[in-house]
């Protein structure tokens, strides 16, 4: 095993992917001469030229719908898009077409296409770069959508998402870029479908994803230090979601925190949260619990930024209001 960083695991995973099947290309702003707007691609230009790695016009509508054209060409684009809400400008063929063209042609039109985008905040990026908006995506169906919070998956996920006849979504969150760790073999079809249990504990189950695993398994340690054994449950997949995982967790623990980065009204929580309620209810010892960012538009100050986002201290509240 060696040790690398979050972003060099996504940038092997696109050199690999690159290398593996000549149909593959990455597309979107500033990716090739300036290798991506974190640092993702650099280096692939030189490798693989610039007929598969290519810089884009600042219009995700229009990258994003090439892409579209190119997937259900025969091709397997990789298109980033800068920031989840600079997606917003391409709403239009992520939900109207990349989601619904296998339903709408009858079952003839595939669109083998992944969109990678950073998430999250905690890096004073202000509203307009730090929102966690994956939850609307994981909405819609027709899509796959997928937060690797690990360096295995940033590694591992990209390939199997690639082979996927149907769109796939990757959030990565933008403060992970840098966390190193110990980097595993490649396990061959990568499962992309299944949440992950990344520490086992009885007394609450804390269910994270993305940037949030990192709050969860922080928060866990700061519990065991008082006497009480969480279980981190990694969704790894928002969309679909693991039930059985959730579920099972339930089972062990008879409690339940959610945390989300996202807003707390219509957010991913919930969802998790009515899916426990709907089928472990008569397991839970407490009410499902969230911890979700305040619903403020992302403050630029890092004392107001932190203030926002779901801390460690948050979750420990949580968890001692349930009893645990």
């Amino acid at each position: 095993m060696s040790e690398i960083t979050y972003r060099e695991a996504m940038r092997e995973a696109l050199a690999e992917a690159l290398s593996r099947d000549e149909r593959v290309f990455l597309m979107g702003e500033d990716v090739g001469r300036n290798g991506g707007c974190y640092a993702v691609s650099l280096g692939l230009l030189e490798e693989f030229g610039p007929e598969r790695v290519r810089d884009t016009p600042l219009s995700e509508s229009a990258f994003v719908g090439a892409g579209i054209g190119a997937a259900m060409g025969g091709m397997r684009p990789i298109v980033e898009i800068m920031t989840v809400n600079f997606s917003l400008l391409a709403l239009d063929q992520i939900v109207n077409n990349a989601a619904s063209l296998l339903y709408m042609s009858g079952g003839q039109f595939n669109v083998p296409l992944v969109i990678r985008m950073t998430t999250g905040a905690g890096r004073q990026l202000a509203a307009q770069h730090s929102h966690s908006l994956e939850g609307w995506y994981a909405h819609i169906p027709g899509l796959r959508i997928l937060a690797p919070a690990t360096i295995d998956d940033a590694r591992w996920m990209l390939w199997p998402a690639l082979e996927d006849p149907d769109p796939v979504l990757i959030f990565e969150h933008g403060a992970l870029y840098n966390e190193k760790g110990e980097l595993t073999e490649a396990t061959p079809g990568l499962d992309i479908a299944s949440a992950a249990i990344r520490r086992a504990g009885d007394d609450v189950s804390l269910i994270a994803y993305g940037g949030t695993l990192h709050t969860a398994l922080e928060s866990a340690e700061m519990l065991a230090a008082e006497g009480m054994s969480a279980e981190v449950i990694d969704l790894r997949c928002l969309r679909p979601l693991d039930t059985e995982a959730l579920v099972g967790s339930v089972l062990r623990t008879h409690r339940a925190v959610v945390i989300d980065e996202g807003w707390r009204s219509g957010s991913l929580s919930a969802e998790v949260a009515a899916r426990i309620t709907e089928d472990a209810f008569y397991d839970l010892d407490a009410p499902v619990t969230r911890v979700c960012s305040a619903e403020v538009p992302m403050p630029y100050a890092k004392h107001l930024e932190d203030a926002t986002l779901p801390q460690p201290v948050r979750v420990l509240e949580a968890v001692r209001r349930l009893g645990a």
